[in-house]
């Protein structure tokens, strides 16, 4: 979850860099497009970045790390227990 906190961060500022020099090419269905539904997209997002990384932070460990740890080995086959 953190690794998509980072590229929407990253997108976030993307839209905002592109948008403020350029907003026509963010809004191009607009006549007149202004640059504040640009910063307040942006907004939006860096606020979900920012939320999806304290979430994932607050995860005990990584969900790769969790599949990938070995499963404790069985002690009792099913045969020792049929008596």
């Amino acid at each position: 979850m953190i690794v998509w906190a980072i590229n929407l961060f990253v997108l976030s500022v993307g839209i905002l860099i592109i948008g403020l020099i350029k907003p026509k090419w963010l809004l191009f269905w607009m006549d007149q497009p202004n640059r504040f539904i640009i910063a307040g997209v942006s907004v939006i997002l860096f606020m979900a970045a920012a939320i999806m990384f304290g979430e994932g932070n607050k995860q005990g460990a990584p969900l790769s790390e969790v599949v990938q740890t070995a499963k404790p080995a069985a002690t009792e086959s099913p045969s020792d227990l049929v008596k």
